[in-house]
């Protein structure tokens, strides 16, 4: 794959990530349980901190480094999670959307400027960048339009 092919991926991961909560308003937004507790706002927050793992990640991977292991640091994803999901619950709607603006388009720099040589075959690098972005949004475009779909009066509002 070359890095266009994985750019390609990337945004239409994304596009579709973002189109399954396109037309919710603010309030909509923070209704919890859309998955387990969490709004699509809780949802839109968690997207953003993986890929700010993702962008202190792969230059330690980028470098041979080795990244710690969620599992020892944090006792694992979920508990990682359940912290991250305190830390970003004090953040407004406004806030989160703009870091998930702001953030997402410091990734697509990074990916665009790292050496295409990165990109032609399997690797660590490639990795943990389809693990924290286009194989991790769908996971939750799913979720968003599964909560729409149950929910019919959300689109009448």
């Amino acid at each position: 794959m070359k890095r266009y092919h994985l750019l390609e991926k990337l945004d239409s991961a994304w596009t579709d990530f973002e189109e399954s909560y396109a037309g919710l308003t603010p309030a909509q937004l923070m209704i919890p349980k859309v998955t387990g507790q969490w709004s699509v706002r809780d949802i839109i927050a968690h997207v953003t901190w993986w890929e700010q793992e993702a962008l202190k990640s792969l230059p330690v991977i980028r470098s041979g480094g080795r990244i710690p292991r969620y599992s020892v640091t944090y006792g694992g994803i979920d508990a990682f999670n359940a912290m991250m999901t305190v830390e970003r619950s004090g953040l407004t709607l406004a806030e989160v959307l703009k870091d998930h603006d702001n953030i997402h388009a410091e990734l697509i720099d990074y990916v665009t400027a790292a050496p295409e040589e990165l990109y032609v075959r399997e690797n660590r690098f490639r990795r943990r960048l389809r693990f924290d972005t286009y194989e991790h949004y769908p996971v939750h475009a799913r979720a968003i339009r599964q909560w729409r779909t149950a929910n019919p009066s959300l689109e009448q509002r």
